[in-house]
């Protein structure tokens, strides 16, 4: 098969829907297909030389819906040579620029999250604003695509209670990544030396983007009241794309545990495996997570997983008993932290065991890909 992705942005420093776009895309060239990137970012981005991917980049956009006029003039002239495009997220022009063109070609959204009812009650202004153009934007894109696709059957749930204008064909197909490669020593070697003052210390990691979302406050608060022990550290991996880390530096000052918490900024490459190797935990107290990439890349490490029960994969996690799971609240998050630190080495031991048999069992990237591409060619 030919197969075009479309997305608002491929660049990689954004994560999310570009790094599943890419793991899949990894696998389905193995398998012979063609896979190639239509996305909204400007030409001259200096990223588009370190991406494996075929990248048509038909920005810059403008505005935040991020709207450019050459996308579907391009789509108009070459989609006819894709047997198939695949539209990832919602709410821009990657996807009604798609049903916008008309085209002569098959195509299927996959939603990445963006239907969780979640963002109503968190932004309920922003969802207002939705549902201006929901009816003759998203909806239509939704409706006239061949399948809309779902990582796991809670998302496909969840969406339901968005809109209540809602029509489309749903299909669940999972996402899933590649195991780690490289030598896990010399990853966990290589993060202690960029980050010398973590070395000898118990490290709890989170690792995502400072993001409200995510419940970093929640987390600073309830390390602060579980994790008295003064050899456990808790390390912050990820961008801050919001300016929210001065605020959340200042919380960790007046708990009086800002000296036990580390910035690292954005993670990538055997620096970002190293320091999964390097932690016995991975902590992600969410508000809302579709799938949660960072999550599975823990669960590739043997690293157990404290998660939320708004983590839409946390039933699969529970069941595996690849970590705990709790109410993504503080009282929840403080749980989460105290399970853990409650257990014996050796029951930790066996968490992490439990953690890497989860992974090969649900989410190695082949069997994900394999899906995918089952629903295409449906």
């Amino acid at each position: 098969m030919k197969i075009l992705h479309t997305i608002a942005s491929a660049d990689p420093a954004g994560g999310g829907p570009i790094v599943a776009v890419e793991q899949l895309a990894r696998v389905h060239q193995q398998w012979g297909h063609t896979v190639e990137v239509a996305c909204l970012d400007d030409p001259g981005s200096p990223w588009l030389d370190r991406t494996d991917l075929k990248v048509h980049a038909l920005g810059p956009a403008r505005t935040g819906y991020r709207y450019a006029s050459r996308f579907v003039p391009w789509l108009q002239a070459h989609a006819a040579g894709y047997d198939c495009i695949v539209v990832n997220g919602l709410w821009q022009y990657a996807g009604f620029g798609v049903w916008l063109a008309r085209l002569p070609v098959p195509y299927f959204v996959f939603t990445h999250g963006m239907l969780d009812p979640w963002f109503k009650r968190a932004y309920p202004l922003k969802h207002l604003k939705k549902w201006l153009y929901w009816p003759w934007a998203e909806y239509q894109v939704l409706k006239d695509a061949r399948a809309v696709l779902f990582t796991c059957e809670e998302e496909r749930l969840l969406a339901r209670q968005s809109f209540w204008l809602y029509r489309c064909t749903e299909r669940v197909v999972s996402l899933g990544i590649a195991p780690p490669e490289g030598d896990p020593e010399h990853q966990r070697t290589l993060f202690f030396d960029h980050f010398p003052q973590l070395s000898g210390k118990r490290l709890l990691l989170f690792l995502g983007r400072l993001h409200v979302k995510k419940g970093c406050d929640l987390l600073i608060e309830a390390f602060a009241r579980a994790a008295t022990d003064e050899s456990l550290h808790l390390v912050m991996a990820g961008p801050d794309q919001t300016g929210w880390q001065v605020e959340l530096e200042a919380q960790a000052r007046q708990l009086g545990v800002a000296n036990r918490l580390h910035w690292t900024g954005m993670l990538t490459g055997d620096l970002k495996w190293g320091a999964l190797r390097a932690a016995e935990v991975f902590v992600l107290p969410s508000h809302q997570e579709n799938f949660g990439i960072a999550v599975v890349e823990a669960l590739a490490c043997g690293l157990p997983v404290l998660i939320s029960n708004k983590v839409n994969i946390w039933r699969e996690i529970e069941a595996d008993g690849a970590g705990f799971v709790e109410d993504d609240d503080l009282e929840g998050t403080v749980r989460l932290l105290r399970r853990w630190l409650s257990l014996s080495d050796a029951e930790r031991n066996t968490s992490q065991e439990r953690a890497r048999a989860s992974f090969d069992r649900r989410f190695e990237v082949q069997s994900a890909a394999k899906l995918l591409l089952d629903a295409l060619r449906s």
